[in-house]
């Protein structure tokens, strides 16, 4: 269905994905993609947005939910990531840190413990930026998981858990992007497109709705 399914976050290097997923947080890829298109032109670095003042970048990012509170974290992640020596994981990261003269952790552990950093912003990290084989679960991650009957959880953090003990390693690689494509254009919160889904055949929440009629 998705074959070509794909983050649709817009960025360029690697702190400004870490930004744009951390202004994703309630908030739509496409409203977050308007504000960094103007924004990103004047931001590159964690430095840049300590060199800003609090009130330009506050304005550049009015228009994202919970504003307030992610130009306070951003710019207190700027000055970690500008000053912070942490320990060498991988090659990819030092590829990062010698490209970029910036450091951003490799592992949920460090990554966690940044401001505004919880464990789905940092799974989409290590998917996007280390490759490595997570599944990060947003909102249409969760929705769909449990509506197909793939797992029986009740908050996204349980559903990546969940999903990363029984989806294949081969898969994972594509899981993160499929399922949210999935949930985002098909299987919507609302009006969901249930009479020509290709998985009425097991999904519960199909089997539960034709119970119901």
């Amino acid at each position: 269905m998705f074959p070509n399914a794909w983050c649709e976050l817009n960025f360029d290097n690697p702190f400004q994905l870490l930004v744009s997923v951390i202004l994703s947080a309630q908030t739509t890829d496409k409203q977050v993609n308007k504000v960094t298109d103007k924004l990103y032109k004047v931001v590159k670095l964690p430095q840049d947005i300590i060199n800003m003042w609090y009130e330009n970048f506050e304005k550049k990012i009015k228009a994202i939910w919970l504003y307030r509170s992610k130009w306070r974290n951003i710019y207190r992640l700027s000055e970690i990531l500008s000053s912070e020596k942490l320990p060498v994981v991988s090659e990819k990261w030092i590829e990062i840190v010698e490209k970029y003269w910036y450091t951003i952790p490799d592992t949920i552990t460090e990554l966690i413990k940044l401001p505004w950093v919880w464990e789905k912003t940092a799974k989409v990290i290590l998917f996007e930026l280390y490759k490595q084989r997570v599944v990060a679960a947003d909102t249409h991650v969760h929705r769909i998981s449990n509506r197909l009957g793939l797992v029986t959880t009740k908050i996204a953090n349980q559903t990546s858990t969940q999903l990363e003990k029984i989806i294949p390693n081969n898969y994972k690689d594509s899981a993160h992007h499929l399922f949210i494509f999935f949930g985002r254009y098909h299987c919507k919160a609302i009006n969901p497109s249930c009479d020509i889904c290709p998985f009425m055949d097991f999904c519960k929440y199909y089997k539960s709705k034709n119970i119901k009629k």
